[in-house]
C-alpha cells in the first residue's frame, strides 16, 4: 500500500500511514512465520457442506525470508506477554487466550475514525477493522479494545477451535 512517498514521513514508524488491512496483516504474519513474508490471502478454500471445494487459492508466490527470525521471536514474546498488558488492559482482556500463545497488538487512530485488533498465532493470522463506512469519527475513546478487541477474539475462538495450542518458537 506504502507506494507514493509523500504521502507518508518519519511518521511512519507510529503509524502515520494509511495500509490496507489485508497489508498490515500479512505484515504481521511475518512475525507469525518466524521471519518469513508467506503471500496474502484473505480466502484459502471455499468448499460445501460435503466437503466439495469450489475454490482453492494457489500457491502464486514464493515465502521468502524478510527479517532476521531473532526480531520476529522478540517481536512474538513482547506481543503474546499477558502480563505485559495488564497494566493497559485487564488480565483477562479480549486479547488472551488460557493455554495459548497468541501475540496481539491493537490501534485507533487520534480521531476515532479507525480501531483495530491484529493478532496471530503461529499458523493463524486474523486482523479486524471497526469505524464507520463514511470515515466519520466514532463516539468512543477505547474502541480497539472495547470493539474491535472482542470481534476478533470470538472469530480467533472458532478459528483456533480445531487447531492444537502451538507455541512460537
Amino acid at each position: 500500500t506504502l507506494t507514493d512517498p509523500d504521502r507518508y514521513g518519519l511518521s511512519l514508524v507510529l503509524g502515520g500511514a494509511e495500509v490496507t488491512l489485508l497489508d498490515i496483516t500479512s505484515a504481521f504474519g511475518v512475525f507469525a512465520a518466524d521471519g518469513i513474508r508467506h503471500p496474502a490471502a484473505s480466502v484459502l478454500r471455499v468448499e460445501t457442506n460435503k466437503g466439495i471445494v469450489l475454490e482453492e487459492k494457489k500457491a502464486e508466490e514464493t515465502p521468502v525470508p524478510v527479517i532476521d527470525s531473532e526480531v520476529a521471536r522478540t517481536i512474538n514474546d513482547m506481543l503474546s506477554d499477558n502480563d505485559a498488558l495488564v497494566p493497559m488492559f485487564a488480565r483477562h482482556s479480549s486479547l488472551y487466550f488460557p493455554g495459548r500463545d497468541v501475540a496481539a497488538k491493537t490501534g485507533t487512530t487520534q480521531d476515532y475514525r479507525d480501531a483495530w485488533t491484529i493478532g496471530y498465532t503461529p499458523s493463524v493470522v486474523t486482523g479486524l477493522w471497526v469505524g464507520n463506512n463514511d470515515n466519520s469519527p466514532m463516539n468512543q475513546k477505547g474502541l480497539s479494545v472495547m470493539v474491535a478487541g472482542p470481534i476478533w477474539h470470538k472469530f480467533m475462538e472458532v478459528a483456533l477451535g480445531s487447531h492444537h495450542p502451538e507455541a512460537f518458537i
